[in-house]
């Protein structure tokens, strides 16, 4: 089974910048389309943003421009670069890892965005 691991969470203020970072292990990570979701309190779980197995990228309209997803193969690692962040971007943020049959994922790293 594969594991994943969030970490880089913390509080900051807006307009400030965080990196999260998802370390796996249990698998070659290269199988796997890999994508970051989030939750925010009394909210549905809702994407955030997908690196394939190509590299190619997608995100929400709500973090484009802002957000960047990127993968390390030979690491076990996935980052999302989080720039100008917003209140509306507190959440609990989840990586995940989809391969043709299974999916699996993190426990969640806290992301809170206050002044």
């Amino acid at each position: 089974q594969l594991q994943l691991v969030e970490s880089g969470g913390g509080l900051v203020q807006p307009g400030s910048s965080l990196r999260l970072s998802c370390a796996a292990a249990g698998g070659p990570f290269g199988l796997y389309a890999l994508s970051w979701f989030r939750q925010a309190p009394g909210k549905e779980r809702e994407f955030v943003a997908l690196i394939h197995r190509t590299g190619d990228t997608y995100y929400t309209d709500s973090v484009k421009g802002r957000f960047t997803i990127s993968r390390d193969n030979a690491k076990n690692t996935m980052y999302l670069q989080m720039n100008s962040l917003k209140p509306e971007d507190t959440a609990v943020y989840y990586c995940n890892a989809k391969g043709i049959f299974y999916s699996y994922w993190g426990q969640g790293t806290q992301v809170t965005v206050s002044s």
